[in-house]
This record gives structure tokens, sequence and C-alpha cells, in this order.
């Protein structure tokens, strides 16, 4: 059955290596749904964290193909793990000054911060798991949201399980 899988894929910190493994995902038909990339604890080594929909057998050919590539260090399948997961949401939304105290007590529910306030805007970030961020969007959704950019989902297993 496919669902929504996530895996994160350690590698050198050198160039192309983003390329080849997104180019991997689409010269096999694999959609990418969420990529987020940082460096680590080890400037030398980067942490790509990708999410994608996939069944069981098609996320195992994923991973091992993936782990087979140059300068892949380790690929993680979080798939039975216990994870952390955050994503962070940055909103400008436009509003006039009679809105404003709607939209910040909103924002309080969700425990979202009021980022910047300009002439007739403001920018709200909001960080959680994919559902909390959908569920925000729809309630505000009511209100002229001009732009919107989302992280993509980062994870971390819970303890020590790998």
């Amino acid at each position: 059955m496919e669902m929504q899988r996530t895996i994160s894929v350690l590698v050198k910190n050198r160039p192309r290596v983003l390329a080849r493994v997104a180019g991997l995902f689409a010269r096999r038909g694999f959609n990418i749904d969420s990529l987020a990339v940082s460096t680590t604890e080890n400037e030398a080594i980067s942490r790509m964290t990708i999410a994608t929909t996939a069944d069981p057998p098609t996320l195992r050919q994923i991973a091992k193909q993936v782990q087979k590539l140059h300068d892949v260090v380790l690929v993680i399948d979080h798939t039975d793990h216990k994870v952390v997961e955050r994503e962070l949401c940055l909103l400008k939304v436009q509003v006039d000054r009679t809105e404003r105290p709607e939209l910040i007590s909103l924002c309080d529910v969700f425990r979202g911060d009021i980022v910047d306030i300009g002439n007739g805007s403001l920018i709200v970030q909001i960080v959680g798991d994919k559902d909390k961020i959908d569920a925000f969007v729809e309630l505000i959704s009511e209100y002229d949201i001009r732009e919107m950019v989302r992280s993509g989902k980062i994870v971390l297993d819970r303890g020590s399980q790998h």
C-alpha cells in the first residue's frame, strides 16, 4: 500500500550530491514530496530528509539504489521508527489593523509567531508536523494569503533505534 514515507540520506558534503540523489528519483519515476538538506553536527556530512509516496518494497528499492550512489554514507528508512518530525512554514498575510487581533489569537492557539509586521501585512511563522501546519493554513485561508513557503519535513529518530 502506497503511503507517505520518509528517508534520511547522510552524504558527503560535496557539490552535485543533491543532483545525483534527486536524479535517481527522477530516472526511476519516483516523486519527491518534500526535501530538506542541511549540514549535520559534522560539517563534512549533510543530511537529506526526503519524503516520498511509495509502498514498502518500492521504498526498499529506492533506499538500496540511493545507498549505492557515490558520496552516500548512510540511508535511514524512518517508516517503522518513532520519530520527532517538524516542518517550518512562513505565511505572508494581508490584513488591515482591525483583523490583526483575530489573526494574532489564531497564531497563539497554534503556537505560531508573528515575525514581521509590514504595511498592511504580517508574516506568520509556524512550526510543527504536517497535519498541524495544514490545519493552520486551512483555518487562515479566509484571510488573503499573499505568499507561503514550507521547509519540507525534517525528522530524527527518537532514542537509539538503529
